[in-house]
């Protein structure tokens, strides 16, 4: 069953639980139905805002799931019974189904290293996961070949979800541009859940997480590199969702093509 989504400054958000995800997710591998899946914070609207393609990829994702608190929030005022589908936190429970399902998996992006210890980790606490397969890009962009050559080893190993953890934004694009090009049926964009399950950065406390301050936890940890992302686009998103809230902006979905566009409630926030 295909959840309602709710238009949050142009990107349908879909306003679901994270057991319906999962049921989601479980149904288009057990149909073999070609389909991914965005994570969507206030930092990746906004920059989806100034980045066409971006904005572009998200509206044609299949599930774009409220992995941030605000958007939660957004779905809950408009009316939706909504958790948030954290990308960390959907990883877990999907490598739980596939210990039972017999998934196979594949990991693509983050470091040698961290693959190594994410690889590691989930298989310690997932007995049985089927990790089919790994690759660390290069922090750049891939050439022609280069990326033929990704997806030629991707498809070769067979896996039934590929996990995509190249950071917000940039895995969005290549979810896009990948998506008929791999046979796996579902391709996740998780963020930064390969460096968390990895072990080379911490997580907020649970308690941050559900207030919505785990941006503050982050920033505290890494100030210099996202400075900017926080002060500067959280104050964005709260002034792009106030118009939209307000009507003084409107912020309307792409329909791409002759595809179906997005089934987006009615009693979403008014453009």
């Amino acid at each position: 069953m295909q959840q309602p989504r709710v238009n949050i400054l142009g990107v349908p958000v879909s306003a679901q639980t994270m057991s319906q995800a999962v049921e989601t997710i479980s149904g288009w591998i057990g149909r073999r139905h070609r389909a991914y899946v965005c994570v969507a914070t206030a930092h990746v609207l906004v920059e989806s805002r100034r980045d066409p393609a971006l904005l572009a990829a998200l509206n044609a994702a299949d599930m774009v799931t409220a992995d941030g608190m605000p958007l939660v929030w957004l779905c809950r005022w408009a009316g939706h019974p909504v958790e948030r589908v954290y990308g960390p936190d959907l990883m877990l429970e999907l490598c739980a189904a596939s210990a039972r399902e017999g998934w196979r998996h594949f990991l693509y992006g983050g470091s040698s290293d961290t693959l190594d210890r994410l690889q590691q980790n989930l298989s310690q606490r997932f007995p049985g996961l089927r990790i089919v397969g790994a690759d660390a890009p290069p922090f750049r962009p891939l050439s022609p070949t280069e990326d033929a050559g990704a997806v030629r080893h991707i498809n070769a190993a067979g896996p039934d979800i590929v996990w995509v953890g190249l950071g917000g934004g940039r895995q969005d694009r290549w979810l896009a541009e990948h998506r008929d090009r791999i046979d796996a049926p579902v391709l996740i964009g998780v963020g930064a859940a390969f460096d968390f399950h990895g072990g080379s950065k911490r997580q907020a406390p649970r308690w941050m997480q559900r207030g919505g301050l785990e941006w503050l936890f982050r920033l505290a940890s890494e100030p210099r590199r996202l400075w900017r992302r926080y002060l500067v686009g959280n104050t964005l998103f709260v002034w792009y969702a106030a118009l939209q809230r307000t009507g003084l902006r409107e912020f309307p979905l792409l329909h791409r093509g002759g595809c179906r566009p997005p089934d987006v409630s009615s009693d979403a926030p008014e453009p």
